[in-house]
C-alpha cells in the first residue's frame, strides 16, 4: 500500500525523487498496466488503493481467458511453434489437426504462457520428428477430442450445442474410438492413440463417463440389428 501511494504520485503529478536524492524529477510516460487479479475484489479487501485504481483504469480492456477464446489457439500455437523452432535452429514442425484438437480440448489455467510452454516442451521432446504434445492430466471430464467432421458441420450450420450435448458427443466419440480399436485402450492402434491422448487420461474419462466393456456387446448387437433392418431380416 505504501508503494501504491508513491506510484499514484508519479502517475498523477508526473514527478518523483530518486532514493537518496533531494532533486525532484519530472517524467512524461504513458502507462499500460496489466493484472490477473480482480481489482474490484482487491479494493473491497483493502489490498488496492481506490484512487490508484481509478487513475489506472482510464481505458480498461478485459482480456478473456484462453479457455474462452479457443478459436485463437491454432494461430497462437503455430506462431509459437515457428518462433521456438527458429530459436532452436530446427526445421518448423507441422501442427496437425489432431494437435489442434488436443490443444483446444484443454482448459489452459495458465493461459497463453502455459500454451507457449507446452509447445516449447513438445518441440524439445520431439527432437525434430513429429510433434508430441504432453498436456497435464485433465480431471474435469470436459476435455475430449471431438469428431472433426461434426465440428465442421456445426461451424457451417451455426448450431449451438448445450454442455450436455457436448458431453454426449464426447462420450460417443470415445465409444467410437474404443469400438474401432476393438476396446484396446493403449498401445499401437489403441483408442488413446486414435484420440491423440494419454492412455491414463482416456482411462479416467472412460471411468468418468461410466463406460464399461459390457457396452461392447450392446454395440455389436445394435450393429447387427441395423444390418438386419437394412436387409429386411427379422
Amino acid at each position: 500500500m505504501k508503494l501504491q501511494s508513491k506510484l499514484l504520485r508519479v502517475l498523477q503529478e508526473g514527478e518523483y525523487e530518486r532514493i537518496g536524492e533531494e532533486r525532484t524529477r519530472l517524467v512524461n510516460v504513458r502507462v499500460i498496466a496489466a493484472t490477473n487479479r480482480d481489482l474490484k475484489k482487491e479494493l473491497e479487501s483493502k489490498r488496492f488503493r481506490q484512487d490508484l485504481y481509478f487513475r489506472l483504469s482510464a481505458f480498461p480492456l478485459e482480456i478473456v481467458p484462453l479457455r474462452n477464446r479457443k478459436e485463437d489457439i491454432p494461430l497462437l500455437a503455430k506462431e509459437f511453434l515457428k518462433q521456438i523452432c527458429q530459436s532452436m535452429g530446427l526445421k518448423e514442425l507441422p501442427l496437425k489437426e489432431k494437435h489442434i484438437l488436443q490443444l483446444q480440448n484443454y482448459d489452459w489455467p495458465g493461459n497463453i504462457r502455459e500454451l507457449r510452454n507446452v509447445i516449447e516442451r513438445a518441440v524439445i521432446v520431439s527432437r525434430g520428428r513429429e510433434l508430441r504434445l504432453d498436456l497435464p492430466e485433465i480431471s474435469t471430464g470436459k476435455a475430449l477430442p471431438i469428431v472433426p467432421n461434426y465440428v465442421k458441420s456445426i461451424e457451417q450450420s451455426g448450431e449451438i450445442l448445450t454442455y450436455e450435448d457436448l458431453k454426449n458427443l464426447e462420450k460417443e466419440n470415445i465409444l467410437a474410438a474404443l469400438h474401432q480399436a476393438n476396446w484396446k485402450v493403449s498401445g499401437h492402434g489403441g483408442a488413446a492413440e486414435l484420440l491423440g491422448m494419454k492412455p491414463t487420461t482416456l482411462a479416467s474419462q472412460i471411468k468418468a463417463f461410466g463406460i464399461h466393456k459390457r457396452l461392447k456387446r450392446v454395440l455389436r448387437d445394435t450393429e447387427l440389428r441395423n444390418q438386419h433392418e437394412n436387409t429386411g431380416m427379422d
